[in-house]
Order: C-alpha cells, then structure tokens, then sequence
C-alpha cells in the first residue's frame, strides 16, 4: 500500500512533523510505502476564481489553469491508496498551505474527471495545536467535513496539543499501521 503524507507545517522538527512520522512509522511497520511532503516547500497558490461566477476550468473540465505545483501533486495524492493530512492548528483551522491545496483540490473535484482516483481512497487527518491546544478538535471537524467533501473515505482524524503529543505518538503510529493492514 501506497500512501502519501501531506504536511500544512513549515517546520521539519516542529510539533507536526513528530506527530506525522509516527504515523509514517506505523505505516512502515505494516510494510506500506511511504512518501512525505511538505506543501509549504511546494509553490500552490490559493485559488483566483477566474471567472464572474467564481469557478472557471476546474468546474467545467476538471482541471485548474494555475501554472504552479498543484497539478503534480495531486497526480501523487491520485497514484496513492491512502492519504495522511497533519496540520498545525491556526486560528482552530488547518494551515493556510493545507487550505490553499485542498481548496483547489475540492474545486476541481465538482467535475466528474476530478473526483476520479479520489472517490473512496482512505484519508486520515492530525490536527497538532500548539498553545492552550484548545483548537484541534475543532479543526478537525473542519478537515473531516474538507475530506469528505473532496470525496474522500475519512478514516479518522485525531486532534493532538502540545500537552498531550508524548502520549499521543503511540496512538498516531497505530494509526498508521492499521491504516495499511485494515486496507488488506
């Protein structure tokens, strides 16, 4: 099994980095093959709606016109059987680089060419608040109903703070194994 992890943190020692390699150890231990991205090392932009009515070619053909990395990487989310979103938690939310890939990702996905490799394939959410920790379940909520809307099979999603990260790793690497060996 194939499954790619989507980083919304610039920081590759940071809180949310912890919390995604445990998931991509557990991964590992299950014998899945791994691939880990930093989307703010990448260049996506947020979405221009470029027409009048706020769409453009990703509604009618399934496609976004932005000359930038978006493109290839959801050719790569499209190739893998599975899906790790971790972000760090702004404002209760996902972070801005998560934001700008899966806002275009679900708008390209109104068109049935879009949604295809997309439909079904397992997705599971981390959402690492640092501070009082007080917004990652609700950023969770928000990525759940984002994954969900992109078509998306939402595994889980699991809020982490600060305070509780040490005792979470174990789960997150569970979280990942049992992401590749119930897919088996």
């Amino acid at each position: 099994m194939k499954v790619i992890i989507l980083l919304g943190s610039r920081n590759p020692e940071g809180q949310t980095a912890r919390a995604a390699d445990a998931v991509r150890k557990g991964i590992e231990a299950a014998k899945g093959q791994v691939e880990t991205v930093f989307l703010p090392s990448l260049q996506i932009e947020r979405c221009r709606q470029c027409d009048d009515s706020g769409w453009g070619l990703c509604r009618s053909e399934g496609h976004c016109v932005i000359p930038d990395d978006m493109a290839q990487l959801a050719a790569k989310v499209r190739a893998a059987d599975a899906l790790v979103l971790a972000t760090p938690v702004y404002y209760s939310d996902v972070s801005e680089s998560l934001r700008a890939f899966l806002d275009r990702l679900r708008r390209t996905g109104t068109h049935p060419s879009g949604h295809k490799d997309l439909d079904g394939k397992r997705a599971l959410g981390i959402c690492v608040a640092g501070g009082g920790g007080g917004g990652a379940p609700t950023c969770c909520v928000s990525l759940e109903r984002i994954m969900a809307t992109s078509g998306f099979e939402v595994w889980d999603t699991i809020p982490v703070r600060r305070q509780n990260l040490e005792s979470k790793l174990p789960a997150l690497k569970q979280a990942g194994y049992d992401l590749v060996q119930q897919a088996v």
